[in-house]
């Protein structure tokens, strides 16, 4: 039986079948068979009476949209139909199928039941269960054609989407917070993921009020995700919230696709738009930081498992290599990072001898502060549409009338939630606001959200306690509102400016409550002795 082929279209041949229900009878549990598209038993597994356990296949011809190419039959020696388990088996593992052949108390064949992953389909379902059927009944079925049409689907879905040439996720957002709120925060991963080259392909939004602490949402809510996945040929899941290293590890042993959250997906738009030496040390500062814990979680498990007197091997051995060169590399930036501090201090000073007025343009990512910049000093600083564009302090010296000279800085945009070692990496970054006479808060008019981004702003200047250096609220792209969107704002904030980056007629007024809030007779005095 374990040798010769199996039809390609119907489970099992008659003879095969009383064949697998004789031997699960005889030897009292469950016996499967994975087999592959030629008919030919590819992996036999014999569990116990109740369960059958798939050990870990190879990932072979597996991409984002395809099944595996093996299909599951076995055995059921209490009658009972297909289990929640066993259909999370065919999700996680993506087989064409699974079967059930139900066996009665004499070692005969009495049922079989199967199910099948579906194509994208408008009532969402991921999967087709058929009702059980008289075991010789599932001759007439043609599981070969269903399969085909199934792979054929996915394929053509999947060719589409390579013509994009871009990587697709699958956005998720596990919490407490009303649904309405985790919409908006996956609008904002979504515009994340698009800046770290990633394509959005849908989101799964799951309102709980405790975290799973294994895996973050429950098992039955990952099948669903893990389908989602292979209709959407996303090859990554992406979760809103930080995932604990355990949650990471657990998700990875579950599905066959790359598992990252929030933060990884910050880190690496920030490697990807570091610039100079000091971003990027402050990067892969923030990187190794990220990565230590998860190698020790990784160790504590593996010294359950074989640590203590003769259990020590290679692999504890290697893991502890790799923390010990990552705690050494993260004391080496760290000194590399101070010395860049200490050369920031110094132009810092050079300039307060000069004294040069500094204004410092904040506000949320994607503001629009680059182009501000690049407009009034008539530069050509990077100015993306894209989270992040900005990650190096950027200054330029302007020169207004009656001349007055000041220096102008753009800074990393701000975000809600930065994670706690990016904000100490870019610590940096951001002292440079520490010698500012006036900071510049601009902020996205346009964007519906923009009432929450100014206080996210105004929270972590608070936090850095520049809560009470003089601040001008730029309300930036106001072009692209109309007359109810302008009353709205004017309301909102009475003493913010309507500006239009893009456009330098329009940011007289601005220039002007700059000039205003500089304290020049302070500048002046620390000028004279030089002169």
């Amino acid at each position: 039986m374990y040798t010769r082929r199996f039809p390609l279209a119907a489970p099992f041949s008659h003879e095969q079948a009383w064949e697998l229900a004789g031997i699960s009878r005889e030897t009292g549990r469950q016996v499967g068979l994975l087999i592959d598209r030629q008919g030919y038993p590819f992996l036999v597994l014999v569990g116990d009476p109740a369960a059958i356990l798939i050990p870990e296949l190879p990932r072979l011809r597996l991409g984002a949209g395809r099944l595996r190419g093996l299909r599951l039959l076995h055995t059921h020696l209490s009658g009972e139909p297909l289990s929640q388990e066993d259909l999370m088996d065919m999700v996680f593992l993506r087989l064409d199928s699974i079967g059930a052949l139900g066996v009665n108390a004499g070692g005969e064949p009495e049922s079989f039941q199967w199910a099948h992953l579906l194509p994208p389909n408008p009532a969402g379902k991921s999967y087709d269960l058929d009702p059980p059927m008289r075991w010789d009944r599932a001759e007439t079925l043609d599981l070969g054609a269903q399969v085909a049409a199934l792979e054929e689907e996915l394929s053509r879905l999947e060719t589409v989407r390579e013509a994009g040439d871009r990587e697709r996720a699958l956005l998720v957002s596990v919490a407490a917070a009303p649904k309405a709120v985790q919409e908006r925060s996956l609008e904002e991963l979504a515009e994340l993921a698009r800046t770290a080259g990633i394509e959005p392909a849908g989101t799964v939004i799951q309102r709980v009020s405790v975290l799973n602490s294994k895996f973050i949402l429950g098992k039955g809510k990952l099948a669903d995700l893990e389908v989602r996945a292979l209709q959407t040929g996303a090859a990554v899941i992406l979760f809103d919230q930080d995932l604990s290293p355990s949650q990471l590890r657990n998700l990875a042993d579950i599905t066959e696709r790359r598992v990252i959250d929030r933060t990884q997906l910050i880190l690496d738009i920030f490697a990807q738009h570091a610039v100079s030496r000091a971003g990027k040390l402050q990067v892969e500062m923030a990187q190794l930081k990220y990565a230590l814990p998860r190698l020790v979680g990784k160790n504590r498990a593996m010294s359950r498992l074989v640590g203590g007197i003769g259990g020590r091997g290679p692999g504890e051995t290697k893991l502890e290599i790799d923390r010990r060169r990552a705690r050494d590399r993260i004391s080496r930036l760290k000194k590399e990072l101070e010395e860049v501090r200490r050369q920031r201090g110094q132009t810092r000073e050079r300039r307060a001898k000069a004294g040069l007025p500094v204004v410092s343009l904040v506000g949320y990512t994607n503001a629009g502060k680059s182009t501000l910049l690049n407009t009034l000093t008539q530069s050509g600083v990077l100015a993306e549409n894209k989270l992040f564009a900005t990650l190096d302090p950027t200054s330029r010296r302007i020169r207004f009338p009656r001349d007055r000279e000041v220096v102008l800085t753009d800074t990393v945009g701000f975000i809600r939630r930065l994670p706690p070692d990016l904000q100490e990496a870019f610590r940096a970054t951001l002292e440079e606001l520490e010698s500012a006479d006036v900071l510049v808060h601009v902020a996205d008019a346009s964007h519906p959200e923009v009432e929450e981004q100014v206080r996210a702003v105004a929270d972590i200047l608070r936090d850095m306690g520049l809560d009470e250096r003089p601040c001008i609220l730029a309300l930036n792209k106001w072009d692209r509102l109309d007359e109810e969107g302008r009353e709205a704002l004017r309301n909102l904030f009475p003493e913010g400016l309507p500006i239009t980056a893009l456009e330098r007629g329009g940011l007289e007024p601005l220039v002007q409550a700059v000039l205003a809030r500089i304290p020049w007779d302070k500048r002046d005095k620390i000028r004279a002795p030089g002169e």
